[in-house]
């Protein structure tokens, strides 16, 4: 059976929207995008490494990975680009059609809960999931997720799309590794306990 592990950027205050990039996801008004930028280091960069060389696929909801193929696909300026692009990419959606524009991915329709339980039964490949709050939460409340890595930045953001929600969702875990970058981020890998 498939262990499904989250990896995301979140602030102290829980945002978990636009680490990335000013113009990544500006819905609701969002203006902080590109918020952990100021944050790499090379302690960051290593740990991330080590995420991408694991082997495995990748699962996202709709939005993350229409963003993701926005950026990735055909860049030369970094080593991650061919690592996703080889990747298998699994993603939910009610709303994409295939064919997928992104090589090796898949389009998984209907309930996000059902499909990815199916998923989690047929292969001993881990899926990994970066991004992709809503699809992240739908599954912390089916009890899905077995491993969060968080890498928590101390920024207090006060707006923005947050990793959970106050839902009544319970979900336990247990800290496995912790390891601080020099600009202040607390890499903090969770297993569900």
């Amino acid at each position: 059976m498939r262990k499904i592990n989250v990896t995301n950027n979140v602030t102290l205050d829980g945002v978990m929207q636009a680490p990335g990039g000013k113009e990544e996801d500006t819905r609701n008004g969002f203006k902080h995008g590109g918020w952990a930028a100021a944050y790499h280091d090379e302690v960051k960069m290593k740990i991330m490494g080590r995420g991408m060389a694991r082997r495995g696929a990748l699962l996202f909801g709709r939005n993350t990975y229409e963003h993701f193929f926005k950026v990735w696909p055909g860049r030369t300026d970094n080593p991650y680009t061919e690592v996703l692009d080889n990747t298998q990419k699994y993603v939910v959606s009610r709303t994409l059609n295939e064919p997928l524009p992104w090589k090796n991915s898949t389009l998984l329709k209907g309930d996000a809960e059902e499909t990815v339980a199916a998923l989690k039964q047929d292969s001993d490949v881990d899926l990994t999931i970066l991004g992709s709050g809503e699809l992240v939460r739908s599954l912390v409340r089916r009890n899905l997720i077995d491993q969060f890595v968080l890498l928590i930045h101390p920024l207090i953001l006060g707006a923005g799309q947050r990793m959970f929600e106050h839902d009544g969702t319970l979900a336990r875990f247990k800290l496995t590794e912790s390891v601080p970058t020099t600009t202040g981020v607390i890499i903090a890998t969770y297993e569900l306990a």
